[in-house]
């Protein structure tokens, strides 16, 4: 039997974590509770630093050594054999940040044109549909009038305009990351696909996200605007130029050079 030095345990990184918590929620419930978080705070805090300032506590934890043999049944390594579905999942190139980055500027300013449209036939108003994004993050706009949200708010603006800029380009760099693995159809995943796929998990959701917006929500232009996004951010996605990744660099370098002699052999092996 031997031992084996480990930090001490502590339980006051918890207690720091009930406070913090109890500080914030009483911000929203009532003053008390954010006294009692301080309580808690002040004495974790400080109970955390002696574990760990100016040296960390230490014990002595007794293990007990016991050789465990190792077997196994299989006589072969199976190996995963390269081929065109392996880049699906695997691809040799792919998208650089920036070109997430272009593509979600360009499809977030295509999709405020439908959802300018849907404010200008619905409501007469370009400033509702702004005014509806921006209100999941104001609380005393959850029973707004449709006169009000028809109006301009330089409040609404700016809110609507970080979330719709944050998540528009949040989501082109997700279709950077994903369009190099559909090389044969990109537009049709990104335009048809991806945003039906975004509308049911929204769907499904926006309930919590956003409870006005889920109640004034019209999911057919918002579908709409989706594609919208989606083509042409696809659309911008794929007109930029690719990078290597490092699964094109640890192929052969006949392969890597295109050698059509290369690319026969390989046929060839495979029919054998």
């Amino acid at each position: 039997m031997g031992t084996v030095i480990l930090p001490t345990p502590t339980a006051w990184p918890l207690v720091l974590s009930l406070g913090i918590t109890l500080l914030l929620a009483g911000l929203l419930t009532n003053w008390f509770i954010s006294v009692l978080g301080v309580v808690l705070i002040v004495p974790s805090t400080i109970g955390w630093f002696r574990d760990v300032l100016p040296h960390e506590r230490h014990e002595n934890v007794p293990v007990h050594i016991k050789d465990e043999p190792i077997s196994t049944r299989r006589v072969n390594v199976v190996r995963i054999p390269i081929s065109e579905d392996q880049r699906k999942v695997l691809p040799y190139e792919t998208y650089t940040i920036m070109a997430g980055v272009k593509g979600g500027i360009a499809g977030g300013i295509a999709m405020i044109v439908p959802a300018a449209l849907y404010g200008l036939v619905r409501y007469h108003s370009i400033w509702y549909s702004v005014n509806l994004l921006a209100a999941g993050g104001f609380v005393s706009w959850g029973n707004a009038s449709d006169a009000f949200l028809s109006s301009f708010h330089l409040q609404g603006l700016l809110a609507a305009s970080v979330i719709h800029i944050v998540t528009s380009l949040l989501v082109g760099l997700l279709y950077g990351a994903m369009l190099p693995m559909f090389p044969w159809k990109p537009i049709f995943t990104a335009g048809f696909v991806a945003p039906f796929l975004w509308t049911g998990i929204l769907y499904s959701a926006l309930g919590v996200i956003s409870p006005i917006l889920d109640q004034r929500i019209d999911w057919l232009w918002f579908i709409l605007s989706q594609i919208a996004f989606g083509l042409v951010c696809g659309f911008v996605v794929n007109l930029q130029v690719r990078v290597r990744t490092a699964q094109f660099r640890a192929l052969p370098f006949t392969v890597r050079a295109g050698l059509e002699g290369a690319h026969k052999k390989d046929e060839n092996e495979e029919d054998e």
